[in-house]
C-alpha cells in the first residue's frame, strides 16, 4: 500500500516516526512523507522514504493562509493517491483531516500536544476547539498520547470513545537507548533540560530552580540543551539565553544529532513543560536509567511514578521545582541508581516502540477495510439507483 506521512517538519518524522516509518516499509509499502523541508530530509530518503515539499507556517492561525494550506494538501493527495494518511502535530491533523475527507481517503491523526493556542484559553482556544470537532467529525480513529488529553477531547465532544486510542507516547527503541552506567559519586551532580528554548517548556522556571539550587549548592551544574526556536511565538531570545550562560547560571550546549552522550553524563533529567503529549525526552533519560524531575501536568506524569522513578512538581512554579531538586540532591548515589533503573523498567513494560508500531499496523489494516467495504456500498448504491432510474 502507498501510505502518507504529514507533519509540521520533516525532522519530526526522522526523530520521532521513525520505527513507525521503517516497520512500514519493511512490511512492503511504500511511505511519502509531505513536510516542510529541512536537514533531515536526506536521511529520510535514505531510510526508503519520499519526500515532497509543503508550504506551511507552524505559527499561529491565519484564515487565509489555513484555506490555502487545506488546498495544497488536497492537491497532493489526489496527485498522491495514498492509501492511507497518518498525521502528527496540530494543523497538519486538522487541515490534513479537512483535505483528505473530500477525497474519501482514511485519515489517521495522532494528538502529540495541544499547543500554545489550544493553552492559550479565551478566543484562540474557541477557534482552536471548533476546528478540531470540524476536522475530526466522522474520522475512524484518533490516537492520543496521554489520558488527561484523550479525556479532555471526550469531555469537550472533540472526539468520540469510539474514535479515540491511546499510545505510550512515540515508543522508545530501548536498544538504542540503552541503560548506562551512572555518573560517579565525585561528580559534581548534573541537572539536564532538553527541550527547545520556549516559555511553554518550562525553562524561565528552570532558571528560577537554578539560582536558588545553588545558592546553597554553588557545584551543581544545570545544564538546557535544545534549539533557540525563534519561528516560535514563544521562543526565548538567543540573547537572554546567551546572558544566563555567559552569568554561569546555566551551560547552553545548543543543539546536538544524538542526545545519549549528553544523558550519559547527568544525573537527573529536567522537564518542567507546561503541558505535554508524552515528552520524549523523558522517555529516551528513563530508558537510558536516569532519575527524573517533570511538572504535574498531562504528558509529564504519565512517565513519572513519583518517588520511584523521579519526582513531579508543581506547573509554573520555579520554587518547588528548585525543592523537587534539592530533594533529589539529598538522596545517595545508590538512591539514585535505583530510582534510574525503576524508570528502565518502566520503558520496557509500558514504552517499547514496538507497541506503537503494532498500532499502527493493526489501525491500518481496520482502516483499509472500512474503506474497500465503503466502496462496495457505494458501488451497490450507484447500481440499484441506476436500476430505479431504469
Amino acid at each position: 500500500m502507498h501510505i502518507l506521512i504529514t507533519v509540521n517538519a520533516a525532522w519530526n518524522v526522522w526523530n520521532f516516526r521513525r520505527p513507525i516509518v521503517a516497520a512500514m516499509i519493511a512490511d512492503g509499502h511504500n511511505v511519502t512523507v509531505l513536510a516542510p523541508y529541512d536537514d533531515s530530509v536526506v536521511a529520510l530518503e535514505g531510510l526508503g522514504c519520499k519526500v515532497l515539499p509543503l508550504e506551511m507556517s507552524v505559527k499561529g492561525f491565519n484564515p487565509l493562509q489555513d484555506i490555502k494550506l487545506i488546498g495544497r494538501m488536497r492537491k497532493v493527495f489526489r496527485a498522491q493517491k495514498p492509501d492511507a494518511i497518518f498525521s502528527y502535530t496540530i494543523k497538519n491533523n486538522i487541515f490534513g483531516a479537512l483535505a483528505a475527507r473530500s477525497l474519501g481517503i482514511p485519515f489517521i491523526p495522532n494528538v502529540t500536544g495541544l499547543g500554545t493556542a489550544f493553552l492559550s484559553g479565551g478566543f484562540l482556544q474557541r477557534i482552536a476547539e471548533g476546528l478540531y470537532r470540524r476536522a475530526f467529525r466522522n474520522l475512524g480513529v484518533i490516537f492520543f498520547q496521554n489520558k488527561d488529553d484523550r479525556d479532555l477531547f471526550l469531555e469537550r465532544r472533540l472526539a468520540t470513545a469510539q474514535q479515540a486510542r491511546l499510545l505510550p507516547g512515540s515508543g522508545i527503541d530501548l536498544t538504542h537507548f540503552a541503560a548506562t552506567d551512572y555518573p560517579s559519586e565525585s561528580d559534581a551532580p548534573v541537572f539536564l533540560m532538553i527541550a527547545r528554548l520556549l516559555s511553554h517548556k518550562g525553562v524561565i522556571e528552570y532558571i528560577e530552580a537554578a539560582r536558588k539550587v545553588r545558592a546553597n549548592n554553588p557545584h551543581v551544574r544545570f545544564q538546557i540543551l535544545g534549539a533557540v526556536d525563534a519561528a516560535n511565538r514563544t521562543a526565548i531570545d538567543a540573547s537572554i539565553v546567551k546572558s544566563w550562560h555567559d552569568e554561569g547560571v546555566i551551560e547552553y550546549l545548543g543543539t546536538a544529532d544524538d542526545v545519549r552522550p549528553h544523558i550519559a553524563l547527568a544525573h537527573c533529567v529536567v522537564l518542567p513543560s507546561y503541558r505535554e503529549g508524552v515528552p520524549r525526552t523523558l522517555i529516551e533519560a528513563a530508558a537510558m536509567a536516569r532519575p527524573l524531575i517533570a511538572t504535574d501536568v498531562p504528558g509529564c506524569r504519565a512517565v513519572v511514578d513519583v518517588g520511584v522513578t523521579g519526582y513531579l512538581c508543581k506547573v509554573r512554579d520555579g520554587s518547588d521545582l528548585a525543592r523537587s531538586m534539592d530533594t533529589f540532591l539529598a538522596l545517595t548515589r545508590t538512591e539514585r541508581v535505583q530510582m534510574g533503573l525503576a524508570g528502565r523498567v518502566k520503558m520496557e513494560r509500558t514504552f517499547d516502540q514496538t507497541i506503537v508500531v503494532e498500532a499502527y499496523r493493526n489501525i491500518l489494516t481496520v482502516a483499509i477495510s472500512t474503506k474497500a467495504s465503503a466502496g462496495v456500498r457505494s458501488a451497490s448504491a450507484r447500481a440499484l439507483s441506476g436500476v430505479d432510474q431504469a
